[in-house]
């Protein structure tokens, strides 16, 4: 969801960009469907929202108030302690009347790992289709199943326009927990930061290092808090589940990429899968019973425990080890850092990936946990 334009309420004036409306003209009716879609709910978010201020001066919700307030304090610490964009995105509050913004469609063939792509105005090319109506991703879900494909269906409380829109926030994340909203927060004002067409892995690991790194400084930060032991310790709880969930989905992954990329014939290959996703499934009613009954993930495996899922799982970290050593080497300094990643956005796909590997191996692998289920930080 990344139809970039602008929009202003009554006596003012709206514009979408002309590659977009150069799609429309150009797109067959089932098109012509999804892109207005887009473009009417995001219009419908921006013109409904409310600056926080007048919100938090008006309303009689105490608990919307204070999580109100919470949030104006993150926002604000992104701009001053992680450069992050100083814009309105996140000053205007929008009640959106159901528990997601929109649910992502993932999908992806029956025996790959290699996910389905679909290409838009502006935004290039990325490894799912974004819906408004959840009833219109099902749908969509069950076409790309019927066709033989893998799904997996993904509500999103968040996401970014990528500055082109002053992205509000949402009545779906702002009773979060505030180490999650943190995350959140800096997750997608990341995205206003880098942008590549076409490479949604590149995009997603990107704004899940900076996510990581600003939740440690941010927690830092809460040091003279009477709750910062609390903070410090949701935040490790946190980390540690969605790191044992993620080793979960790496085993699953490189047995199935084993698997796939075998000889054997598809008929012992899709046995061969059934087996690993039931070994998926019995691991982490193990890892549950550990947390105590914890349902951190159960959403992740209702909507699709299957090649699609498992791509929809990994776009947020695969190359997160290699954006943390990039934060290393510039010393910390997260501008600079920056400047480092829109460098390697300009470069071409096969320097980028080659620049990238050799720093996630100077980071010694894989080290960081995804976000596969946002859900999962309420």
């Amino acid at each position: 969801m990344v139809e970039r334009g602008s929009w202003s309420r009554v006596g003012a004036r709206w514009r979408l960009p002309s590659a977009v409306l150069l799609a429309l003209a150009l797109a067959g009716c089932d098109a012509v469907e999804f892109y207005w879609q887009g473009v009417a709910g995001q219009l419908d978010l921006v013109a409904r929202a409310q600056p926080i201020a007048e919100v938090v001066a008006t309303t009689g919700d105490d608990a919307l108030r204070a999580r109100l307030r919470r949030l104006q304090a993150i926002r604000a610490y992104a701009s001053s302690e992680l450069a992050l964009p100083d814009n309105r995105s996140y000053t205007r509050y929008t009640d959106v009347g159901r528990p997601f913004v929109v649910w992502n469609v993932f999908a992806a063939p029956p025996l790959s790992l290699v996910a389905r792509q679909w290409c838009f105005p502006v935004a290039g090319c990325v490894a799912y289709r974004g819906y408004f109506a959840e009833a219109d991703a099902r749908a969509e879900a069950q076409r790309l199943a019927a066709a033989g494909d893998d799904v997996h269906v993904s509500g999103v409380p968040a996401y970014s326009t990528l500055g082109w829109f002053d992205d509000p926030a949402l009545s779906t994340f702002v009773g979060w927990r505030e180490v999650d909203l943190a995350r959140l927060l800096f997750h997608e004002l990341a995205h206003q930061v880098v942008y590549v067409r076409d490479d949604t892995s590149f995009n997603e690991s990107f704004a899940t290092a900076v996510e990581e790194e600003g939740l440690r400084r941010w927690l830092a930060a809460q040091g003279t808090r009477p709750d910062a032991a609390a903070l410090a310790a949701d935040a490790e709880r946190g980390s540690a589940l969605r790191a044992e969930f993620r080793l979960l989905i790496r085993r699953t992954r490189e047995r199935l990429r084993e698997v796939y990329g075998s000889a054997l014939p598809d008929a012992d290959k899709q046995r061969e899968k059934t087996a690993a996703l039931a070994a998926l499934h019995r691991d982490y009613a193990a890892l549950k019973q550990r947390w105590g009954g914890l349902p951190a993930f159960d959403r992740w495996f209702a909507n699709g425990a299957n090649n699609a899922g498992l791509v929809a799982a990994t776009l947020y970290s695969d190359r997160v080890p290699a954006f943390a050593a990039l934060i290393a080497q510039e010393g910390g300094d997260l501008r600079r850092f920056y400047a480092r990643v829109q460098a390697l956005a300009a470069l071409p796909r096969a320097e980028r990936d080659a620049a990238l590997a050799l720093d996630a191996a100077s980071a010694g692998g894989e080290n960081a946990a995804p976000s596969p289920d946002r859900a999962a930080r309420r």
